[in-house]
């Protein structure tokens, strides 16, 4: 039941209950033992009504799956940054037999809900002596609110690609600068083709030259249905730091992070960051028409790892405006 919206101090709001459930009889037989690595110690975190403003209550599971007794359980919670909690951490007396499980209730001070698509993530953290022996154990849950983007075509931000007889729409380095329309038609890339890298087939702006064709990466998420080894991106970089990490998501509500980068389009190596070069083009459309003519700009392919058991839903792109993206795409 939620409470009243008038924000007041959480000192104010319902005290923090803790409720344990008794535990369950010991199996007759003992349990196997567990890998060093594994965790025996369930955390689990209720939902979180996000329709602010509000003070909502939030229940964190802890159960004992291990073959020990476990105690001197502490339970915290967290929300996202500046989300107040009351209390942060609870102590919890007693020990849980296997089975046994225990349920602290936190408060967290909603804000008022946000437009658009929003993630948030929950952490709630156990330690504990006996149990699994680990000493430690994370729930997290996301919630989210709105939905991702259609596809990165509908989070198109700037134009890269220009015709040399008019110029001036172009603005991919911040400086006025785009690819020339003739020299990528020269190197295979012309609206619409399909362009093969690391196990992708990918497709380039099918767009008029002169229009927004690619996303400066900004966290923008955007969905992308399918399932495979690896999330393949076809861009380049602006100035020698596009690197960051894409969030992909699944539809069993798990998630990975990997890690990419761009070289600059024109001068870094063409292996900077581990990316893969695609195409390569002569000089450049300036503000003041066609340049650089000796100089080579260039576009590339890189990838972060999925998880091929479980299917992609929505990515989160990366948080660095360097990092140009046209297209991007799962390979199996």
């Amino acid at each position: 039941m939620r409470t009243a919206r008038l924000i007041n101090p959480l000192r104010a709001a319902v005290a923090a209950a803790v409720l344990f459930v008794p535990a369950q009889a010991a199996s007759a037989a003992p349990a196997p033992p567990a890998a060093a690595a594994e965790s025996l110690t369930e955390v689990t975190v209720s939902p979180v009504d996000l329709d602010g403003p509000v003070i909502s209550s939030v229940k964190v599971t802890v159960k004992n799956s291990a073959p020990e007794r476990l105690r001197s359980l502490k339970v915290s919670f967290a929300g996202p940054v500046g989300w107040a909690v009351q209390p942060s951490v609870q102590s919890v007396s007693g020990s849980f037999a296997t089975g046994a499980s225990a349920t602290a209730t936190f408060h967290i001070q909603v804000p008022e809900k946000r437009s658009g698509f929003v993630i948030r993530t929950f952490t709630a953290t156990a330690t504990y002596q006996g149990g699994d022996g680990l000493g430690t154990a994370t729930g997290i849950r996301t919630d989210r609110s709105g939905s991702p983007q259609a596809n990165l075509a509908a989070v198109y931000n700037g134009v890269a690609i220009t015709d040399e007889s008019a110029t001036t729409a172009g603005n991919y380095d911040g400086e006025g600068n785009s690819f020339s329309a003739q020299k990528l038609a020269a190197a295979g890339l012309t609206p619409g083709a399909k362009v093969d890298a690391l196990g992708a087939t990918l497709t380039w702006p099918d767009v008029p030259a002169g229009t927004k064709d690619n996303v400066a990466s900004a966290g923008q998420a955007v969905s992308l249905a399918g399932q495979g080894s690896k999330l393949v991106f076809l861009g380049s970089g602006v100035g020698s730091g596009a690197t960051g990490k894409a969030t992909v998501y699944y539809t069993d509500g798990t998630s990975t992070t990997g890690s990419f980068g761009f070289p600059n389009w024109s001068f870094d190596p063409v292996d900077a960051h581990g990316a893969t070069l695609v195409a390569s083009t002569d000089g450049r459309n300036r503000p003041d028409g066609y340049g650089n003519a000796t100089v080579k700009y260039r576009v590339f392919a890189h990838s972060v790892a999925l998880d091929p058991s479980r299917t992609v839903e929505f990515v989160v792109l990366p948080a660095n405006g360097n990092v140009h993206l046209f297209d991007m795409a799962i390979a199996s």
